[in-house]
């Protein structure tokens, strides 16, 4: 038993300093004690159902198990982590039976029925978005307003392979190959300059008239071709993605951001010299049907709204 304080009679350690500071040896509250106690213990049960210390070159995994599905539909049981959790919640969880329930209610709904009934079109936007975020937006914008020149406008009445469901459902699953070859060896300055001419003037654009029409015989003869795939008309077949060139819609060149006649011309040159090459891949191996056709449905309202 230490010394007591002359003053208060309480313990001390026996520890003098400067002749009259002494150290008090007063124990810990019990209660801090015992929280303390409870830690100890609580730790030791973590460790030994949840990942904790590592060893070697791996972990201990604990005892607890987490069983889920794999994208392919395989079962796996996994030691608990917290992407097996998620992958868990996002297959069994009250959100995600819910999302499955409404994803049938889609599957079984056709594209008027969606388009008219304020609750399936509710979940499509929400849903909708979220795909379109996750595998999109990367090019086409978080807008679906594209980027001229590289990647199409969604929202617009322009859809080079077609717009309608049918179509929009195919492109998604199928993938798109846009083409158009470089016209650099076919033609010589001039010509490249009366082509562009008369592909300005299609579009009502300032245009030199000479020109233009010099450039008429070229794209609906043999030397250019580009009739084989604009039409005679100019405005495009859909089966090989060729653009309208007469709606005043420019998805390649920027002539809408051009200032001057001179400007455009430029720019219209520039894609015939050097050809059209993009690729859109096919989703089919990412997406489901039904997600697919939630796509659908939401870039459909996208372009009906022009909502960005």
């Amino acid at each position: 038993m230490g010394e007591r304080d002359p003053l208060t009679g309480a313990e001390t350690t026996g520890h003098t300093w400067d002749d009259n500071i002494q150290e008090f040896n007063n124990p810990l509250p019990r209660w801090w004690l015992w929280s303390f106690y409870a830690t100890v213990i609580f730790a030791i049960v973590y460790w030994t159902m949840y990942p904790s210390w590592p060893v070697a070159s791996s972990y201990l995994k604990g005892l607890t198990t987490i069983t889920y599905q794999t994208d392919a539909g395989e079962e796996v049981t996994s030691h608990w982590n917290t992407r097996a959790l998620l992958q868990r919640d996002m297959q069994t969880g009250k959100s995600a039976v819910a999302q499955k329930t409404y994803l049938k209610v889609i599957e079984d709904s056709s594209y008027d029925d969606i388009a008219v009934d304020a609750d399936k079109m509710a979940f499509v936007e929400s849903y909708g978005n979220g795909v379109f975020g996750d595998y999109c937006a990367a090019c086409h914008q978080s807008g679906a307003g594209g980027v001229v020149g590289e990647y199409p406008n969604l929202i617009d009445d322009d859809w080079l392979w077609g717009g309608s469901s049918t179509e929009i459902e195919t492109t998604l699953k199928a993938g798109r190959v846009g083409f158009m070859p470089a016209f650099e060896e076919t033609f010589n300055e001039e010509q490249l300059t009366q082509v562009a001419s008369y592909v300005l003037s299609m579009s009502g654009e300032e245009n030199d008239a000479t020109l233009a029409k010099a450039g008429e015989e070229i794209f609906q003869g043999q030397v250019g071709g580009c009739h084989l795939c604009h039409t005679s008309a100019g405005t495009g077949l859909k089966s090989q993605g060729a653009a309208n060139l007469t709606d005043k819609i420019w998805t390649i060149a920027d002539v809408r951001g051009a200032t001057t006649p001179e400007e455009k011309l430029s720019r219209v040159k520039s894609v015939i010299h050097n050809g059209v090459n993009r690729v859109m891949p096919s989703w089919s191996s990412r997406l489901s049907d039904t997600e697919i056709k939630v796509l659908t449905a939401y870039l459909l309202n996208k372009r009906a709204t022009g909502d960005q």
